[in-house]
């Protein structure tokens, strides 16, 4: 059992990610990662950011606690996510998440087992896979 404290002037800091990330998205780690690969962030989106493709060999658990948003599997059209909903993405489902193009968006990512990263989702790609239009 490991029980992690709030914030403390030890913790990790709010960090800009750019390496799986467009735009710009702020991680706030809640968790740090277990032997197995399990993640806890809160992550805000601002408008246009996104994550890559990517999968989670366990799964991963979206609970948006502000804004409004989009997350997209693979070959379909993005779905509109909003404070309160919670998303379960299954084991090795590629997908993608993030603000839309004029909202902001952050969620609690609780990524189960390993992330496997992939490419990057393109402005194109971000685009046409937009559903209902949530600017």
């Amino acid at each position: 059992m490991q029980i992690v404290r709030g914030r403390t002037a030890a913790s990790t800091p709010t960090q800009n990610r750019t390496e799986t990330f467009t735009g710009t998205v702020w991680g706030d780690p809640v968790l740090p990662t277990t032997e197995e690969g399990n993640t806890i962030n809160s992550v805000t989106f601002t408008p246009g950011a996104r994550t890559y493709w990517h999968h989670h060999t366990g799964g991963q658990i979206l609970v948006v606690t502000a804004g409004l948003g989009w997350v997209c599997p693979h070959g379909e059209e993005a779905q509109v996510i909003r404070a309160g909903d919670v998303v379960w993405v299954p084991p090795g489902e590629r997908h993608w998440h993030g603000g839309t193009t004029g909202t902001v968006m952050t969620h609690l990512a609780i990524s189960i087992g390993r992330t496997v990263w992939l490419d990057e989702v393109s402005e194109d790609e971000y685009l046409a896979a937009k559903g209902e239009d949530a600017r």
